[in-house]
């Protein structure tokens, strides 16, 4: 930006705030402009990323106090106010005027060092990477200014299948040897990653803190897997509690069993629903799905054996395969 902005553009009009402003609604401010003009979130539009320019140097000047002083101080001169070159017919209070010592505006004089601490040259230096030097910039996206967050950090945990349907609190162990506490929300799945915002790395230039993005592991349970907020469990039962209907047992998650009903006739791959009894989470709590499945005894009996061969002779004369058979020739 070159010297004559500073008494050309409006910062505080840029941000749409007022002067007194203070630095946490400054900083609010800020924050909710970059993330709606951000070049990243306005991919290919040049109106975007100009107003971003825009408004992270209005806050690299007005967040600093010292800078934000010097501002207030010179935009006191007035807008009407213009550098000129200097040299012959330049006229005094030209630009070596002002950079050299004091300029004098209808009887008042401001003094701007050429130098040393908190002077004109300094608020440039600061918007343009120090050094003094106008072409230089440095911080911000791509050079624009403003402050930059810090850097995301990657974690991971593992948690038992019960204990992730639950929810807890973990402690992770920092690089620094800091221990942070993550709240693991109840029903977190495998895999899922949570973001614990502010806790990575600080920023290079006064920017927010970066996140920790928490990878989520939850070990498989013997007995129940996860189907979305519900919970699947498969049920064996004998032949003849599948043919008569029978009431059986269904163990539940880190509760007692529920006793359900097995309708007569009740085949293999039925699924029996115990409501409210699956995995609770903030969006809702699902059921637990018990899926029959019919046991086959690899030993009888002779005497069982030979029931079995009298149910065969006496029982119903079906070819439970007759409807495959026939949907496979079309």
């Amino acid at each position: 930006m070159a010297s004559q902005d500073w008494f050309d553009k409006d910062f505080y009009k840029v941000l749409g705030v007022s002067k007194d402003i203070s630095e946490a609604d400054l900083k609010k401010t800020y924050r909710k402009l970059a993330r709606k003009h951000h070049p990243d979130s306005n991919e290919g539009d040049p109106k975007a990323e100009a107003k971003f320019k825009e408004i992270s140097e209005a806050y690299s000047v007005l967040s600093d106090k010292e800078q934000r002083a010097e501002y207030d101080q010179i935009r006191a001169m007035g807008s009407g106010a213009r550098f000129t070159s200097g040299g012959a017919g330049g006229g005094a209070g030209g630009f070596e005027d002002i950079f050299g010592g004091r300029q004098s505006r209808g009887g008042s004089q401001y003094t701007f060092q050429q130098g040393g601490g908190g002077g004109f040259e300094d608020i440039l230096g600061g918007m343009f990477g120090g050094g003094g030097g106008f072409g230089q910039t440095s911080g911000g996206y791509r050079g624009f200014g403003g402050p930059t967050p810090g850097r995301d950090v990657s974690a991971s945990v593992t948690l038992d299948f019960e204990t992730a349907t639950k929810g807890d609190t973990v402690s992770l162990q920092t690089s620094q040897g800091k221990t942070i506490k993550v709240k693991v929300p109840a029903g977190v799945a495998d895999g899922q990653k949570i973001k614990v915002a502010g806790k990575g790395e600080p920023s290079p230039d006064g920017g927010p803190a970066g996140n920790i993005i928490l990878t989520v592991n939850v070990r498989k349970h013997p007995v129940f897997e996860r189907d979305g907020r519900n919970l699947r469990v498969t049920v064996p039962v004998t032949f003849a509690e599948a043919a008569l209907g029978a009431t059986i047992e269904v163990p539940t998650l880190g509760g007692d069993p529920v006793r359900l009903k097995v309708a007569p006739g009740t085949p293999s791959g039925r699924v029996l629903r115990v409501k409210g009894r699956g995995v609770a989470t903030s969006k809702g709590t699902g059921d637990l799905l018990a899926e029959v499945q019919v046991a086959v005894p690899s030993h009888l009996s002779d005497e069982a054996r030979e029931a079995l061969e009298r149910f065969n002779e006496v029982g119903p004369n079906e070819n439970p395969r007759a409807e495959l058979l026939a949907r496979a020739k079309g």
